[in-house]
């Protein structure tokens, strides 16, 4: 029984000299100093740019950088200000300076202008948020807030005109250190865009727009319209009037293109079952395909009308007769162009 309390006593004693040992190293453990240091708060304090500093930990000794910021402090210049709160014997390992960053929480402009454009989406008129521009009234890029505002951008206060489009927008985010949330406030003009096919020559009535006269921008809708052309349906197209660089195209604004020119030599094309003749003619009439024109018949001088099948090509509209009377199944048949060609099927 004694011996068993002897072996118990000894282990204990060895059990808690090793505690007191690792103790008393981690007391005697040397200040060291840090080269990167990131600090949340407004203030540096000894802790954030010494390892084990002790009891003097929380003492601040610097105010930190503005938000999103870095800064540097100078080795000589921070051992001055620890060993006067008995900061001493701090392993500088060599460094010249320390370098402290804030951290923060950035809003870039693209992020507050999503969320600006989905508080205004189908209020006043307005359409979906991704066709939604905003111009804020003054120039704005990015904002830092502290780190610990991480709630989402809720909007409490919304204003706006759609006389205008002015908007006056007040948000709050949540902090997750105080009750008391941050308040941003943005004013300016949101306006509902739509892409459209815009010059970038000026062309004249009948140009044939090529794919580098037609770029895509997003316009105004109120300046544009519904009638506005995509790029698709543009290139290719022919330009009815007039029109500058940088004028948005307009569904009206084009046609399909001229197959067949006004005073243009055509080939004239006369086809009935067992018949096909092709004769030569010139175009009183422009006309794409499918018009209706009036065709000058060169070997028999008659006006016909004919129907644009290609380019300098019509083919001749017959007027189906009448089989009411003897007369009309006695009369003789329609005028045709003088023959080139014939063929029998």
């Amino acid at each position: 029984m004694l011996r068993s309390t002897l072996i118990a006593a000894a282990l204990l004693a060895l059990t808690s000299g090793a505690a007191f040992a690792q103790a008393e190293r981690d007391s005697l453990a040397a200040p060291v100093l840090r080269a990167n240091v990131t600090v949340s708060s407004d203030v540096v304090r000894i802790g954030d740019v010494v390892e084990n500093a002790g009891t003097a930990a929380q003492i601040a000794i610097f105010r930190a950088p503005d938000l999103g910021t870095t800064g540097s402090l100078p080795t000589q210049q921070l051992l001055t200000v620890l060993r006067a709160h008995e900061v001493i014997g701090v392993q500088t390992r060599d460094l010249r300076e320390v370098s402290v960053t804030r951290s923060s929480r950035t809003l870039v402009s693209k992020e507050i202008e999503h969320q600006i454009a989905r508080v205004l989406e189908r209020r006043n008129g307005l359409g979906d948020a991704a066709n939604i521009s905003v111009t804020f009234e003054r120039d704005l890029r990015e904002l830092q807030l502290d780190s610990a505002h991480t709630g989402d951008m809720r909007a409490t206060t919304v204003r706006f005109d759609p006389r205008n489009g002015r908007f006056d927008i007040t948000f709050e985010i949540a902090n997750d250190v105080t009750y008391s949330p941050t308040k941003l406030r943005f004013t300016g003009t949101a306006v509902e865009t739509v892409e459209a096919a815009v010059l970038t020559r000026a062309v004249e009535r009948n140009d044939i727009l090529k794919s580098s006269d037609v770029v895509i921008e997003r316009r105004p809708k109120a300046e544009v319209g519904n009638d506005v052309a995509n790029r698709d349906r543009s290139v290719g197209m022919q330009a009815r009037k007039q029109m500058r660089a940088g004028q948005a195209l307009k569904v009206a604004d084009l046609g399909k293109p001229d197959l067949v020119a006004r005073d243009q030599g055509v080939t004239l094309i006369y086809e009935t079952p067992g018949i096909y003749l092709t004769g030569r003619g010139k175009a009183i009439d422009s006309g794409t395909e499918g018009d209706v024109v009036n065709v000058v018949n060169l070997q028999s001088k008659r006006t016909v009308q004919g129907v644009v099948t290609g380019p300098g090509q019509v083919s001749i509209i017959v007027p189906t007769p009448r089989l009411t009377t003897t007369a009309a199944l006695s009369s003789e048949p329609p005028a045709a162009p003088a023959p080139e060609s014939r063929k029998a099927e």
